[in-house]
């Protein structure tokens, strides 16, 4: 009988306890055992290991639709890689995952994380030798290359496009604009995909070089006085400071338009689990326990032209845009971004909707 692990690591997002509620599921079949690590590697980092059995009764069907991650995603106070790298204990932190892990004697670990964690899994791959490591992705910001989508991202657009959709009916009614703040760090698919849901009549989005006087001069000339203009978080405006919801909003004030800023944040890592984002989980739930079957190792469940397959982790660093980890700079993060080829770029632009400055 195997035995197998289940972690989860990062930010939160919709998905995560439909991911761990198929693994069990898919496991139970197998009559595999399935232990569920608490809060990441934190659970990893105490001694003893901080673990549960996980089965049906533990993860009911009914709670496998919510948010959050059943196992936690860590603490802030506690040491982490980000911690252990700034106080010289890696190595240390590195040792005690690994001999953890030989304690809890499991024959697989199932990392279900973002881009950051992937990237870690792969940089300390050593702490894993002695298990068979599959990761699955999970991000609302869309920012993982090698795979079309990733758990939590539809969920996180419907949740945003749902919060527009409310901003709208006031904004109607007394003659305004609302400026909305979206998640995504530096990759914009979060914005772009909720602003053409909501009707946005414009999005920024990093990627895309824009001109404020541009923007403002649409706005003041649209055919209606009232909207959202999506932000994305990680755009920059030369010259200016602040969250960019405000520096956009502070440009439209000086034009005499009428606006608000609207900050929708964590309750786009939040919402009951959307259809689609339920089938992704499951169907990469499927394909990790697969990957475990066929003895696979250091690998990553993707979804690519409608198709669920395993990629290596070594091929999902080389093929995103390496930086430096902001906490951890020695790790380089592989990221993805929308490039000038996205379909819904020239969509929005055929819509009307001010996008900036396609090349």
């Amino acid at each position: 009988m195997k035995k197998i692990g289940i972690m989860t690591t990062g930010g939160d997002c919709s998905g995560l306890n439909t991911a761990i509620h198929r693994i069990i599921q898919g496991a139970r079949q197998r009559k595999w055992q399935v232990w569920g690590i608490l809060d990441g590697t934190d659970g990893l980092y105490v001694n003893p290991p901080a673990v549960i059995r996980l089965d049906d009764m533990m993860l009911p069907i009914e709670n496998a639709r919510l948010a959050g991650s059943f196992l936690h995603n860590g603490r802030a106070d506690a040491l982490n890689f980000e911690t252990a790298a700034e106080t010289g204990r890696i190595a240390s932190f590195n040792k005690r995952l690994h001999k953890s892990l030989q304690e809890l004697a499991l024959d697989a670990l199932i990392l279900i994380g973002g881009n950051g964690s992937l990237s870690l899994a792969w940089a300390n791959r050593g702490t894993y030798r002695d298990v068979q490591l599959i990761c699955i992705p999970k991000t609302i910001d869309m920012d993982m290359p090698l795979t079309e989508r990733t758990i939590g991202f539809d969920t996180a657009v419907q949740q945003l496009t749902q919060f527009c959709d409310q901003l709208l009916l006031t904004a109607r009614s007394h003659h305004r604009w609302f400026v909305v703040q979206a998640m995504g760090r530096d990759c914009g698919y979060l914005a772009l995909h909720a602003g053409i849901a909501s009707g946005a009549s414009a999005i920024l989005m990093p990627e895309i070089r824009f001109n404020i006087d541009d923007l403002v001069k649409r706005i003041s000339d649209a055919d209606t006085d009232y909207g959202i203009i999506m932000v994305s978080e990680g755009i920059t405006l030369r010259g200016h400071s602040g969250r960019p919801a405000d520096m956009i909003s502070r440009k439209l004030n000086a034009a005499g338009i009428t606006n608000r800023t609207a900050f929708p944040e964590h309750i786009q890592r939040a919402g009951d689990t959307t259809a689609s984002d339920r089938i992704l989980a499951t169907r990469f739930a499927d394909c990790a326990l697969n990957a475990i079957e066929n003895g696979e190792t250091y690998v990553m469940t993707a979804l690519e032209c409608g198709d669920v397959h395993t990629v290596g982790l070594s091929d999902f660093v080389a093929s995103g845009e390496c930086i430096s980890d902001p906490h951890i700079p020695e790790l380089l993060t592989s990221n993805a971004y929308i490039t000038p080829d996205e379909p819904l770029l020239s969509v929005a632009r055929d819509m009307g909707i001010y996008i900036g400055e396609i090349k």
